[in-house]
């Protein structure tokens, strides 16, 4: 549009908002909605624009908390003389795709057209209070950032906003989440709760959190028992998994880190599932949340803990809110669905019959409500420190003296044009207190001080849920300090001061030690950590040997692996004595004795190494096992591998153009093959033993409280090369028999080879997945089942058929029967 000298705006997003006008107008983004509701997409015509329902009245108080902050600062006038500020607030509907269109109306307008200088002049907001969601303040602070316009959250917590190259112009007033996951560790620490279950939700301050989560967890001592992801989309059989991995589970402590919107649907189901007998602990995003604060679940979240944003009060505020009266400018359309919601009215109704006319001077203190609540102000006090802050910055950039300024040759900013990167230099450096006390600074990442509120959600009189605080918890802000807890002097009844090396006496520590350390008897309780090979007693007062476990004889797992190798030892010598006796029979004859013989002594020793992985580990025990586990089973398929060629050879044979196949097949042909194939094997295990040779270990990093006694493999190219020469092996076997699997009937050996291969290949398909999942002695017990699956795959499919005719049909074992003409 430049030749014409104007800009056009190319289209109109349909947003519900506040408005009003000022000489310097700050942006908000609130969540007045909690869904958002997305037309059908016909690909035939322009879509129709999202709308939104479930109004939030906790999140239209915080708007308000900002209207207020605003008219507060206009009215004093040693804040920003001769400056009137205003305000446009935008619904994001808790949708980043609506977030994103409100962002981009702020910073660019809603005017149809402009001329060519405002078009490339400064934004109309200096700066946006918002977004409350860390999705949002991601992906919206990835692209102000680009403009360094300044954006000031109330509620993102994501850790990852703490980064400065990425979010240049991204500030909080609201804790990151790094300092809220220690937080609810001391909480876990306090009650010795080491088995929990986290949900969290399906966006970057779940993900983030999460990983916090688990990475804390580890080192407080403790285990996570399930992780699942609340879904984004509320789907009912995914919310179902997710209840049905709550009930099953042993861990009576769950952790939930997510906002409200994806709760809804969980907790619904919570009540149809009567889940009770959980002990929730709630991050700040919802620990607050009047949402849940009914009768209906009580049941289900008395007694939950949660960490809370620090409470604070705000002067006038509830005076004010009374004040509000809807108007008919059509940018203030929020205020009317504020009030339809309130009122369960309609403004303009079709039929008065039917439903309720508002008046506009219907009373808001009737109602008792979220709106009017000003007991537990925490984000809404977030809200105000937010626009105070861009004030305080604001009125720092109006002080400059000309000639001093901090900008390029000492230039101050300009108040008529103002740039909002000059604003950012200024946020950064903001230092004040609030009037209940509380100071307002930001560290280089933009982060606020961190402190918390400790919450407890209890029952009251009338059968709802009231959260009461019950302590405070300072992270110790942004320097780096160890945490520390401000509470109580006296410890709360059966529990003893603790303290715990690099942190000081605090009452989240009068607890008994935890698993794994041990208390010294001084004037103040000094829990110490047992060495790796040592665990507390139950009394907490001794520190005695770990249980070392193994895969032993004696516990039942170990006798029926045994068990199962001595039976599959003994059927391969039935199978010998009987293939002995019949040895001169046209079926043992037909079907190659020397190999059968030598398949069976493979077979054999497949069993017998089983006893190798079984009892406690020992040098030779190590080294061994793999290696007569490997040769064994090359030993056993180069057999089978040598009968499947000489099936074909024989076929050949048969035939006049192939008569001399046979010659280059005889018995010293297929002993060589399989000598030669086995030595291979030999070859990788002896350079596997001679260079990193297995050998046993004790490892407590599968269960802190035990060490697993194991056997590591040495080489992980050594052991895959082992495995990958054996599988290559069997898979030639399984091609070639499966290629002459449709030989005439007097050459039907191939069709047994087939299945056997078939098993045998799918049983170590299978194994590796399942051994690398498998901790400690289980990883052994799946090693285990995989030989002995196989093992008795091939005892079975090749050599069942042939004693079945031998014993049972002595009829069918001649020449003329294995030729098919007898009838």
């Amino acid at each position: 549009m430049r030749s014409s000298g104007f800009c056009q705006l190319q289209g109109h997003f349909k947003l519900n908002g506040m408005y009003q006008d000022g000489d310097l107008i700050i942006g908000g983004l609130f969540a007045f909605h909690l869904i958002t509701v997305f037309p059908e997409l016909s690909f035939r015509q322009e879509p129709e624009q999202p709308y939104c329902q479930r109004f939030y009245t906790a999140s239209f108080q915080q708007a308000q908390a900002m209207v207020f902050a605003i008219n507060e600062i206009n009215q004093k006038p040693r804040l920003l003389p001769n400056i009137t500020l205003g305000y446009h607030l935008y619904d994001n509907c808790v949708k980043l795709g609506v977030a994103f269109r409100a962002a981009t109306a702020l910073v660019s307008g809603t005017e149809e057209s402009l001329s060519e200088v405002n078009c490339t002049g400064p934004p109309p907001v200096i700066g946006i209070v918002g977004d409350p969601g860390s999705t949002h303040c991601i992906a919206i602070s990835s692209v102000l950032g680009l403009f360094r316009i300044p954006m000031v959250s109330y509620y993102a917590t994501c850790s990852c906003l703490s980064d400065r190259k990425k979010y240049p112009s991204f500030f909080r007033t609201i804790p990151s989440d790094a300092f809220q996951v220690r937080a609810m560790m001391q909480i876990l620490r306090h009650f010795g709760w080491t088995w929990v279950g986290l949900l969290y939700s399906d966006d970057d301050y779940g993900t983030y959190a999460a990983q916090s989560f688990h990475q804390e967890v580890q080192l407080f001592g403790g285990c996570v028992a399930f992780s699942e992801i609340l879904p984004l989309d509320n789907n009912r059989k995914d919310i179902q998994h997710i209840v049905q991995v709550i009930q099953t589970s042993k861990a009576k402590v769950v952790v939930i880190i997510s906002t409200e919107a994806y709760l809804l649907a969980l907790m619904d189901e919570i009540v149809l599932q009567n889940v009770t007998g959980r002990q929730w602990i709630a991050s700040e995003a919802w620990a607050t949340s009047p949402v849940f604060h009914t009768p209906r679940l009580l049941p289900f979240l008395g007694g939950t803990l949660g960490i809370a944003i620090r409470r604070g009060e705000i002067q006038g505020l509830w005076d004010f809110l009374l004040r509000l009266r809807p108007d008919k400018n059509p940018r203030n359309n929020i205020v009317k669905i504020f009030w339809e919601n309130m009122f369960g009215c309609r403004f303009d109704t079709a039929d008065s019959e039917k439903e309720k006319t508002c008046t506009g001077q219907e009373d808001l203190s009737s109602i008792n409500t979220a709106y009017t609540d000003v007991s537990e102000l925490r984000a809404a006090y977030n809200v105000y420190k937010a626009v105070y802050a861009l004030a305080h910055a604001l009125h720092d950039l109006m002080q400059c003296e000309e000639g001093r300024g901090p900008f390029s040759e000492n230039t101050c900013g300009d108040i008529n044009n103002l740039q909002p990167w000059q604003l950012v230099h200024y946020l950064q450096k903001v230092n004040f207190t609030t009037g209940f006390g509380d100071r307002v600074s930001f560290d280089e990442n933009g982060d606020a001080l961190a402190i918390y509120d400790v919450m407890n959600w209890q029952p009251s009189s009338d059968g709802s849920i009231i959260v009461r605080t019950v302590g405070v918890v300072d992270e110790g802000a942004t320097t780096g300090k160890p945490p520390r807890s401000v509470c109580s002097e006296s410890c709360p009844p059966g529990t003893r001061r603790a303290r715990r090396k690099g942190l000081p006496v605090c009452c989240f520590d009068c607890l008994t030690c935890a698993d794994g350390e041990i208390s010294n008897k001084t004037d103040t309780i000094e829990c110490t950590v047992c060495q790796d090979e040592f665990w507390s007693n139950p009394d907490k007062d001794q520190c005695i040997p770990k249980e070392v476990e193994y895969l032993s004889y004696e516990e039942p797992l170990g006798i029926s692996l045994t068990t199962a190798s001595l039976l599959g030892t003994c059927f391969c010598s039935m199978v010998v004595l009987i293939f002995a006796h019949h040895r001169h029979t046209p079926v043992v004859r037909a079907n190659n004795s020397e190999l059968s013989f030598l398949l069976l002594l493979s077979l054999k020793l497949c069993f017998l190494c089983v006893l190798l992985f079984i009892g406690r580990p020992q040098l030779w025990m190590c080294q061994l096992r793999h290696a007569v586990f490997g040769i064994s089973f090359v030993l056993c398929v180069s057999s089978i591998l040598v009968k499947t060629m000489v099936v074909i050879a024989v076929f050949k044979s048969s035939r006049p153009e192939g008569k001399s196949a046979m010659k280059w097949f005889g018995a010293a042909q297929q002993r060589g093959t399989v000598l030669v194939l086995t030595a291979v094997q030999v070859v990788i295990c002896a350079v596997w033993l001679s260079t990193a040779s297995p050998k046993p270990h004790r490892n407590s990093q599968y269960t802190r409280s035990k060490i697993v006694y194991e056997c590591t493999i040495g080489s992980v190219a050594g052991f895959s090369m082992l495995l990958g020469y054996i599988g290559l092996l069997a898979a030639v076997s399984f091609m070639l028999a499966f290629l002459a699997r449709n030989l005439p009937d007097s050459f039907n050996e191939a069709k047994f080879i087939t299945f056997s291969m078939l098993i045998f290949c799918a049983v170590w398909i299978t194994f590796v997945p399942a051994y690398v999942s498998s901790p400690g002695k289980y990883a052994v017990a799946v090693e285990v089942f995989a030989i002995l699956a196989s093992s008795f795959g091939l005892l079975v499919a090749i050599f069942a058929p042939k004693c079945y005719i031998i014993i049972l049909h002595p009829e069918r074992n001649t020449k003329k029967a294995l030729m098919g003409r007898s009838s």
